[in-house]
């Protein structure tokens, strides 16, 4: 249930890897790709996703419009489409800043392009959850594989996870809600615990489309160990997954609180010894309430628990206390210990 990409451990132990997916909206522009870059890293996230599209090789041409954006496709993605060198450029840029660079690729050319820039790990998306011909040519290319399921169930899913344990690569699998923006009432954060029982050797994450960090804070808690937002730099910028993105100043705070969720997971109930400062004064003992004389049985008119939580007998056994008589004189507001007593 644990892999690395490259030098950073991804796993059920680890922090969560938070991945900003700038995909396309550079929309094209190289400038506004390394801007990207840069801002992500000034936000503290370790990984960067860009999108790799060899459009002749990924898809025929067509009039298909997706649903959140206003052209077809193959036009918007001839238009986004970066160059081999600029992808290039990019790995690099990213690299130097300290992060991890990572693109889908959505054809096997792409892939191939994404082969001789040595990525470490590819990243598939839910459209190619199901593509079992180009899953098993990326699985091929031995590096771990990060695998989107949106729009596919367990059913469908399956296959794809038989293929990447057969490559015997490392593999995250991402709950995912193909719907842009995705209401979170869709996001159904549950379907964690089905991809933990039907892949236990998968490590799991989520690929979220809301307008918010917060139901990829909340996967932490149930296990999510990758975590994907579409990335902008500006929400003013236009672009199809634009009002799906987070600006830096928001995955600075997707960073940190997931870090944070993480490290708080796991323990028991039990007190800890660190908590015996705040035990001394937040804990009631036995005390006198008014002056108490040697062989004078102690009752609530003459004892009652009060703090601080440094005295012999805790609140917890003030009835064993009642009915008891005095060894000694008992001034008032005087912890009571268990020599000031004897039996009735």
């Amino acid at each position: 249930m644990a892999f690395s990409i490259g030098d950073r451990p991804v796993g059920i132990e680890f922090p969560p890897l938070v991945i900003a997916e700038i995909g396309i909206n550079h929309e094209g522009d190289p400038a506004k790709a390394h801007r990207m870059i840069d801002d992500a890293a000034d936000a503290g996230v370790e990984c960067v996703k860009f999108q790799t599209h060899v459009v002749t090789d990924e898809m025929i041409p067509n009039d298909v419009v997706p649903g959140n954006a206003d052209e077809p496709i193959y036009a918007m993605m001839e238009r986004c489409a970066l160059s081999a060198q600029d992808e290039r450029e990019m790995k690099a840029h990213a690299e130097e800043r300290g992060m991890i660079f990572l693109s889908t690729p959505f054809s096997r050319a792409a892939a191939d392009r994404l082969a001789e820039l040595d990525v470490p790990a590819y990243k598939i998306g839910s459209g190619e959850c199901n593509n079992y011909p180009l899953v098993r040519h990326i699985a091929s290319l031995g590096k771990p594989v990060v695998l989107s399921t949106g729009m596919n169930d367990i059913a469908s899913i399956r296959p794809a996870v038989e293929i990447l344990r057969a490559a015997g690569v490392g593999f995250a699998l991402l709950h995912c809600t193909s719907l842009y923006p995705t209401p979170p009432e869709m996001v159904r954060l549950g379907a964690l615990d089905e991809l933990r029982e039907a892949f236990p050797d998968a490590v799991l994450g989520l690929s979220d489309h809301t307008t918010s960090i917060y139901p990829c804070l909340g996967s932490v808690a149930l296990g999510a160990r990758v975590l994907e937002r579409h990335f902008t730099s500006d929400a003013g910028w236009p672009g199809p997954d634009i009002p799906v993105s987070s600006t830096p100043e928001e995955f600075g705070r997707l960073v940190e609180g997931s870090r944070l969720i993480h490290a708080s997971l796991g323990g028991s109930k039990e007190v800890l010894a660190a908590e015996q400062p705040t035990i001394d004064f937040a804990y009631a003992c036995v005390v006198t309430t008014a002056p108490v004389a040697a062989g004078e049985r102690l009752s609530a008119a003459n004892v009652w628990v009060k703090r601080p939580g440094t005295g012999q007998i805790r609140a917890v056994d003030y009835e064993r206390v009642l009915g008891r008589t005095a060894a000694r004189d008992l001034p008032a507001d005087l912890q009571v210990g268990w020599d000031d007593l004897v039996d009735a």
